[in-house]
């Protein structure tokens, strides 16, 4: 047993993350929602590092079975009344980057793609990183860390990120990539955070 299935169990399904204006956040759950989704991982700039650019029916399937569950929740966020990215917010500790460092149970990891390409590279997603991390920490107060861990090939996503306040803790081997693990901490003076190597 690892150490994601000895604590998985005991802590809560991700947070509902409430956003202030000119951010709003809804579950996919319409047929449309799912297809816009479809759309956005189908789209070069977010197939290349994502590799999810699947089949309409694999995305109904996907985003049901994490509605349906404490893993991880999929969210839309639009800003003005636009949507424009995609957002998993998610419990580390059932997932696989738990093996990946020394999590927290409560720790929140947080997947984000803006889906359009016209919104990227204008500091729209660092504004988005902060904001939903700082919603996060505020909508589970035992969660001392919101983490993320983007391709390290992704040199914008990760200076997103620093921009938003998080911290490079090191590089994470995955199944599908080598990741940069990034992490904000709540208070300051939590010290680094151990990468398993």
């Amino acid at each position: 047993m690892n150490a994601a299935e000895e604590t998985a169990p005991h802590v809560p399904p991700p947070p509902a993350v409430e956003l202030a204006e000119p951010w709003s956040v809804r579950e996919p759950r319409r047929e449309e929602d799912v297809e816009l989704v479809q759309r956005w991982m189908a789209r070069p700039h977010v197939a290349e590092f994502w590799c999810q650019d699947w089949p309409l029916e694999r995305w109904r399937d996907e985003i049901a079975t994490q509605l349906a569950g404490d893993h991880s929740r999929p969210l839309l966020v639009a800003r003005g009344g636009r949507d424009l990215a995609y957002l998993e917010v998610y419990r580390v500790a059932r997932d696989r980057l738990a093996g990946c460092y020394q999590h927290d149970p409560h720790d929140i990891g947080l997947h984000i793609a803006i889906g359009e390409r016209e919104s990227t590279g204008r500091g729209t997603g660092r504004k988005l990183l902060a904001d939903v991390a700082a919603a996060a920490l505020a909508a589970d107060p035992r969660c001392g860390r919101v983490v993320a861990e983007p391709d390290s090939g992704n040199a914008a996503s990760v200076a997103a990120f620093r921009a938003a306040g998080f911290t490079a803790e090191g590089e994470v081997t995955l199944p599908d990539k080598t990741a940069t693990l990034m992490v904000r901490a709540r208070g300051a003076g939590r010290g680094p955070v151990p990468v398993v190597v």
